[in-house]
């Protein structure tokens, strides 16, 4: 199946596997990927965990013995963003690294959490409410500790922003697997890759959601098959979203619409 295809099968579903989803996405960027491989070094890790060691168990396999560790030195690397690279080669970022423990910790029986507070992704025990920054080496944080990471990670350097629990919700599966597609969606906006960017927005799209987001995210994708010079392809993506009679869209939004597709085919003249 193609690896758009197969992702908004996973998600259309309820709630996602967050390791097969986040598989999924990563089979954008390579289509002959074998997540198989992959599960079975999630399963291998979380073999290596000693029973009844909770989360420590896991921390100490992943950061101590395995090695795993934020990329410092080039965060924007499209790769940290990609499972199986972030698995090879032990470094990511702090959403991949709280996938891969989050899941090595379901595979051995500690309940972990996602937390998406602003500026940082963070993963909470389920059972005891204690938060681990998986980007600087598996550390424990208490909430003091999580307000400093705020206020440097946000730039909120004074305390007009009352920080609290509140601002460090759990994170579903779903909005964890779009929060990595937005990722890469900047990533490769700003290297200007329109090729990855078009399979990353085609997956965004396929993400059951607000239908407003949908435009922006649809006139992106037109501007990324322009720039592959395929600009009839483009036009008419635009042209069937201003069509749309199910698409919420103002009047003035729809002669948009025509008229950045008939921007897109004057590429032609």
């Amino acid at each position: 199946m193609d690896p758009v295809a197969r992702f908004g099968a996973l998600v259309g579903r309820g709630e996602p596997d967050l390791d097969v989803g986040a598989l999924a996405i990563a089979a954008g960027a390579q289509p002959g990927l074998d997540p198989d491989r992959w599960l079975r070094e999630l399963d291998r890790l979380a073999a290596a965990v000693p029973a009844g060691s909770g989360v420590t168990g896991v921390l100490r396999v992943l950061f101590e013995e395995e090695g795993f560790t934020g990329n410092t030195t080039d965060y924007y690397d499209p790769r940290n963003s990609l499972l199986p690279h972030v698995l090879r080669r032990r470094t990511g970022i702090p959403i991949t690294l709280a996938v891969v423990t989050i899941e090595v910790g379901r595979r051995a029986g500690v309940r972990l959490q996602g937390v998406g507070m602003p500026g940082h992704f963070l993963v909470r025990e389920a059972e005891t409410g204690v938060h681990v920054d998986v980007f600087s080496g598996g550390r424990l944080l208490d909430d003091a500790d999580c307000e400093r990471l705020f206020r440097a990670s946000t730039g909120s350097a004074t305390r007009s922003v009352r920080f609290s629990r509140d601002l460090m919700p759990v994170a579903t599966n779903r909005q964890i697997l779009v929060r990595m597609l937005e990722n890469l969606r900047g990533v490769y906006g700003r290297r200007r890759r329109p090729a990855d960017l078009e399979w990353v927005l085609r997956m965004r799209l396929a993400v059951p959601g607000a239908p407003e987001t949908a435009i922006p995210l649809l006139v992106e994708l037109a501007d990324a098959l322009g720039k592959q010079a395929r600009w009839p392809e483009a036009a008419t993506l635009l042209r069937d979203a201003a069509d749309d009679p199910e698409a919420p869209l103002e009047p003035a939004q729809r002669d948009a619409l025509r008229e950045t597709a008939r921007a897109q085919l004057a590429n032609l003249n």
